[in-house]
């Protein structure tokens, strides 16, 4: 079985759980996650997690994410993306002699830190143990709380208006479409995303991604482990700690472990540390409390 995390370039007209489903296929394995969903006509990297590792899966959709987004002013869908249907459109052609890229480009910047995000209708946001998109397909639009979310960097790549390309830093949680409806509202008008591609998620970039069917060739060659990255890298900042073979077996059962059954580093009071055992197996993430290691992620078992 595989255990680690693979770094995948999710392409246009998969879901992410077409994704995981044809991983397991591929690697005849069940023991599957992804770590954040990407629409379907959305492309970019899609880190996945194998084996053990799965219990990363919350860790790494909590990180930061880039992507490089196009949209259009002067109309908007029910999607707030180009497939979807249009409700809303306005002639920007006058527009355009008193909106100038300036102002595109200082309305777009003024997006930069916290704002308050409605989620869109077609989304996988839950509300009352409902998907939003369930409700929408029935045709049903309720009111959707705000949610804060981070913009932390936003780069205007060009303006050739009416179209608008970007690259945007954001914390987990943020729509990008929301994000493209909400600007073209801030400037007077509408607007719609049109193309999505997540270059960044966390330490996973679009460069050492690989697609389905490059995996599929690599694991039918045996090659596959060499694009497979190992749990513990995830987890890089940390110290590492190696455990006293004496106190293995309450390191395997999952227990705190006495400061004094360390070797490797000085361990110090809230600190969060790599533990690994004599044969340097990597064991979990732990947090030294009041004179000694308290686990709180194990990744062994």
């Amino acid at each position: 079985m595989y255990n680690g995390i693979i770094n995948i370039y999710k392409e246009k007209g998969y879901t992410s759980h077409d994704v995981v489903a044809k991983l397991r296929g591929i690697l005849k394995q069940k023991k599957i996650g992804h770590t954040g969903t990407l629409d379907p006509d959305a492309e970019g990297v899609l880190p996945v997690c194998l084996g053990k590792a799965t219990k990363l899966c919350d860790i790494l959709t909590d990180k930061e994410k880039t992507y490089k987004a196009e949209m259009v002013l002067g109309q908007a869908t029910d999607t707030q993306d180009i497939t979807g249907k249009i409700i809303l459109k306005t002639d920007i052609s006058q527009m355009r002699n008193t909106v100038t890229d300036e102002a595109i480009s200082d309305n777009i910047l003024s997006f930069t830190g916290e704002y308050d995000q409605i989620p869109p209708m077609y989304s996988a946001v839950k509300v009352n143990g409902k998907k939003l998109y369930e409700l929408a397909r029935e045709g049903k639009e309720i009111e959707r709380q705000p949610r804060r979310v981070v913009i932390k960097k936003i780069n205007i790549l060009s303006i050739e208006y009416p179209y608008i390309a970007m690259e945007v830093c954001c914390s987990k949680g943020t729509y990008i479409r929301t994000l493209c409806h909400d600007i073209g509202i801030r400037l007077g008008t509408y607007g719609c995303m049109t193309k999505l591609e997540r270059i960044k998620s966390g330490i996973f970039t679009k460069e050492t991604a690989i697609t389905l069917e490059k995996a599929e060739m690599l694991a039918k060659e045996g090659c596959l482990d060499e694009y497979i990255m190992k749990t513990d890298s995830v987890f890089s900042d940390y110290d590492a700690v190696i455990i006293e073979d004496k106190y293995e077996k309450l390191l395997y059962n999952g227990n705190s472990i006495p400061l004094e059954g360390t070797k490797g580093t000085d361990t110090s009071d809230n600190k969060i540390y790599r533990v690994y055992d004599c044969k340097n197996q990597f064991i979990g993430i732990y947090k030294a409390v009041k004179g000694s290691l308290k686990p709180e992620k194990l990744f062994f078992i």
